[in-house]
């Protein structure tokens, strides 16, 4: 029984020995502001997370039919650059001073979100989760 395996086996680690070369290896330096924009992307992240965790985001969510697993799913689906685009959006918020830009940003939010899901279809850049 082992003389039937051993044979393809002998074939086929050989013709894998010579297709390695062929296979090219790749590396690159990996710069600082990539390192800091990851940083700063799970920090976004979790930030956007705890603002969602609240008890009234919840509730809306809630009357809306939105689970918090697809909540959770997907923010951790945003790009980067969608999360930076948020980051960029509340860093500029003052605090308990526009308050109606404070709820466009959330109904922005929970628009993004409604269209991950497939409830609504208004902003073309986001695909809906399958």
């Amino acid at each position: 029984m082992m003389q039937y395996i051993q044979r393809p086996l002998a074939w086929f680690l050989s013709a894998m020995l010579l297709l390695m070369p062929m296979m090219p290896a790749q590396a690159a330096m990996i710069g600082t502001n990539q390192i800091i924009n990851q940083t700063d992307s799970s920090l976004t992240r979790g930030e956007l997370q705890q603002f969602l965790d609240r008890e009234a985001t919840q509730k809306q969510l809630h009357a809306w039919g939105v689970s918090p697993d697809q909540v959770k799913q997907r923010v951790n689906r945003l790009t980067d650059m969608e999360l930076a685009r948020i980051n960029q959006k509340t860093g500029n918020l003052n605090a308990g001073g526009d308050s109606i830009v404070g709820i466009l940003l959330i109904l922005f939010i929970l628009f993004v979100i409604t269209d991950a899901i497939g409830a609504t279809d208004i902003f073309p850049f986001v695909h809906p989760a399958r």
